[in-house]
């Protein structure tokens, strides 16, 4: 019985060994449609936290579920966009082709920014306009700015080029960070680094975070181990940047 047994568990192991592994995705386009089977059943908008219709490709947020205010571009404030929480600006600009020609250059000529502009932990729906105000500001701690987006907890300081978040994500916000860093040998400045781990350890990750963590798991082929548990940053923490090899995609 046992030799049954064990010719039943090579047979499995080998034809495991043999299903397809999970790609990661090849261009931000790509990612947002990924990206939206993964946020479509049930998902709310990340910054608002405002409820979201889908019709077809297009995310609708139900502003009034959320008692958001338009501030200046109702446009944009009625659809879901896909914001990189770590901005473009902030993972392209440390490459060789932002300088030499700024985003549209890097998606031309650049395989490892197109990796990091599709990466899926890195992307959430977030309304338009509010995606739009945020820009590529750094996140910090804005006590003397009020919001200017009604019940919508997030604050944008345009003079100061910051944003500080609502305290229920900002341990996502810092983890996402602390990936992006560690997977593509990115720069955090020491400021950076304190907010966020002070973020992470105010905010750990939750039940749902670390099914989301899963669930994308399942697309790109591994976890964002700083949810998971498996790593744990610390200022002074040398980045992997094990993303930066793309002949193994």
């Amino acid at each position: 019985m046992k030799y049954k047994i064990a010719s039943v568990i090579a047979l499995l192991m080998l034809c495991l060994n043999h299903l397809p592994l999970a790609a990661e995705p090849t261009s931000f386009r790509q990612a947002k449609v990924i990206a939206q089977a993964i946020y479509a059943p049930q998902s709310n908008s990340f910054y608002c936290d405002c409820p979201i219709k889908w019709q077809g490709k297009k995310g609708l947020p139900d502003l009034a579920a959320c008692d958001y205010s338009v501030r200046k571009n109702a446009n944009r404030a009625n659809r879901i966009e896909w914001e990189h929480v770590m901005p473009a600006h902030h993972f392209g600009h440390q490459r060789q082709c932002w300088q030499e020609g700024g985003r549209k250059n890097c998606i031309k000529t650049d395989a490892v920014f197109k990796k990091m502009e599709a990466d899926l932990y890195n992307l959430k729906p977030a309304i338009g306009e509010v995606n739009g105000d945020r820009s590529n500001y750094q996140f910090a701690v804005l006590p003397s700015t009020t919001p200017q987006h009604g019940a919508c907890p997030i604050k944008v300081d345009f003079k100061q080029r910051s944003v500080e978040p609502a305290p229920a994500i900002r341990g996502d916000i810092a983890r996402i960070y602390f990936y992006m860093a560690d997977k593509y040998n990115l720069k955090l400045s020491r400021q950076q680094q304190q907010l966020f781990l002070a973020w992470h350890r105010q905010d750990p990750a939750d039940q749902e975070e670390q099914t989301l963590n899963q669930q994308i798991s399942k697309e790109m082929g591994h976890d964002n181990p700083f949810v998971s548990g498996i790593r744990e940053w610390h200022l002074g923490y040398r980045p992997q940047g094990y993303g930066l090899n793309i002949s193994a995609d």
